[in-house]
């Protein structure tokens, strides 16, 4: 027993001897991503990984609106291939609304249309349609704006250059490699870290704006920044007030924040199937939702079309591949809100992989 418990000691006073040599460093994340990801089974960030973070609550009112059945409503079963497609790569969801009606929608396992999962890389679409209420408020000058007349700490040899559109469009020549698997990279630091903001006060724009196409979560935050700066509010509150009370929805969001309250502006918006689709629609419909023109129509065209590469536009992705052009939101492990104008049509998919 002596030895078991020696054993033990030892055990424990190198775990607290690591813990102090990974805190010391800098790279304290890590043990939050080990905690949330491999201590619970997952390899990476999972849908279901908001119960590891701090989050705030995107708030709704009782004046709710709940999407009319269409009259062929779950009529028509998924094809084969199409059912097994969705079950190989985990759906949760998947919901089609056509004409402004719920005409298909179909769960799995013991998610619901009332189950709150993180959208991951939706959000940067969110952020920038508040980035546009933003504008049309005056609280923003425009697209064009400067980022640095908003943050001035900016750093780097273009950061006199950088505009709210190169942010958006993801252009902006920030110091920022997008790796997903590497424990060590800037995109795991922001996710697992105490401090966003001071992540982002140590990274400069090295290359020019608006020259090239790179696609950055740290573009996001920074655009996210510049919204919490010039109104005052975290990113929750203004989506709450100027996107989810007027959508109507009917359920409460969540947000993840990092340690200090700060929203992680380029992801994880927590809600379920139904009420991400009120995005979808809105957009369809140039903006408006049921007579309220929540976003400004000009905007929604200038969003949805290419800027510097065919296939993205102001945060959002485009495809025309099929014959039929479409533009959606999207997250890492697949979660979309596809809007297809010409069917009026909008498609929800959410899941694991």
């Amino acid at each position: 027993m002596k030895k078991v418990a020696n054993v033990i000691a030892s055990v424990v006073i190198m775990l607290i001897v690591l813990v102090g040599i990974v805190r010391f460093t800098g790279n304290g994340y890590l043990l939050k991503g080990l905690w949330a990801c491999y201590m619970h089974g997952y390899s990476s960030a999972s849908i279901d990984d908001a119960q590891f973070f701090n989050t705030r609550s995107i708030e709704t009112t009782n004046n709710t609106y709940t999407w009319p059945l269409h009259e062929a409503y779950n009529a028509e079963p998924l094809s084969d291939s199409l059912q097994q497609t969705l079950e190989q790569v985990k759906t949760v969801a998947f919901l089609v609304l056509k004409n402004d009606s719920l005409w298909l929608e179909k769960y799995w396992d013991t998610y619901s249309d009332s189950s709150r999962t993180n959208s991951f890389s939706m959000a940067k679409s969110i952020t920038t349609m508040l980035a546009q209420i933003a504008i049309q408020k005056g609280l923003l000058d425009g697209w064009n704006q400067k980022v640095k007349t908003i943050l001035p700490e900016l750093k780097g040899p273009y950061a006199d250059t950088l505009e709210l559109w190169h942010l958006s469009a993801m252009c902006s020549g920030l110091q920022w490699d997008e790796k997903y698997k590497d424990p060590f990279s800037i995109t795991a630091k922001a996710y697992y870290g105490e401090d966003v903001k001071q992540l982002m006060a140590q990274l400069p724009i090295v290359n020019p704006p608006g020259k090239e196409h790179n696609y950055q979560s740290g573009s996001t935050q920074l655009l996210g920044l510049c919204l919490m700066k010039v109104t005052g509010q975290p990113l929750a509150q203004l989506a709450s007030d100027w996107l989810w009370i007027p959508l109507q929805a009917t359920h409460r969001a969540q947000w993840h924040t990092d340690s200090k309250g700060t929203e992680l502006a380029y992801c994880c918006f927590n809600s379920n199937a139904r009420d991400f689709a009120r995005f979808g629609s809105m957009m369809l419909h140039h903006g408006n939702w049921r007579g309220t023109q929540v976003l400004d129509s000009g905007f929604v065209q200038m969003a949805t079309k290419p800027v510097l590469v065919p296939f993205y536009g102001y945060s959002f992705w485009l495809d025309d591949s099929h014959g039929t052009p479409v533009f959606y939101q999207r997250g890492i492990l697949g979660q979309y809100i596809i809007s297809l104008p010409e069917y009026n049509t909008v498609i929800v998919r959410l899941g694991h992989e």
